[in-house]
């Protein structure tokens, strides 16, 4: 079946769906089954594709050691945990979580909850996200005194 109009028959082509057969000026040619399809029939689960695993990516995690790993289309999931033991990258201590380094505090740190502090680059979880409260030591001292804060670096003046 040709694309196109009478005018100009070598432009675009038909859907190659079996509901469709729209004529499109811009097909788009699946990468799994090498259709021809219309915008609406593109995506793989519009139009059944039965290679569409081909392409996709699959994630496991090592129950050991936290690691992600990438399967690909065929591997076996065991094969791939194998090949990760013996690789010698599979740490258990590296399945232990970042926790809050302030004395008796047991918060783990995660992007959502976790602070780094401008002054000594201390990453605490929120509850210490201020320099009083995790004992900073990088230019903020805490007076025993009155509890004031008093800075170690050089007062502006503000006129």
């Amino acid at each position: 079946m040709g694309g196109g109009t009478e005018a100009f028959p070598n432009l675009g082509a038909h859907c190659e769906h079996e509901d469709c057969n729209q004529l499109d000026f811009l097909p788009f040619t699946c990468d799994g089954c090498q259709k021809t399809l219309c915008l609406e029939h593109r995506t793989y689960k519009s139009h059944n594709c039965p290679k569409s695993e081909l392409h996709s990516r699959t994630v496991i995690i090592c129950e050991t050691c936290s690691m992600s790993m990438e399967k690909k289309f065929g591997e076996d999931e065991k094969l791939v945990f194998e090949i990760h033991a013996k690789s010698g990258n599979c740490n258990p201590a590296k399945k232990q979580k970042p926790k809050c380094p302030v004395k008796r505090c047991k918060e783990v740190l995660t992007f959502s909850n976790c602070s780094s502090c401008k002054y000594c680059s201390l990453k605490v979880c929120l509850k210490h996200r201020f320099p009083t409260d995790h004992l900073c030591k990088g230019g903020i001292r805490v007076s025993e005194r009155n509890g004031e804060l008093r800075s170690s670096a050089i007062a502006i003046k503000a006129y």
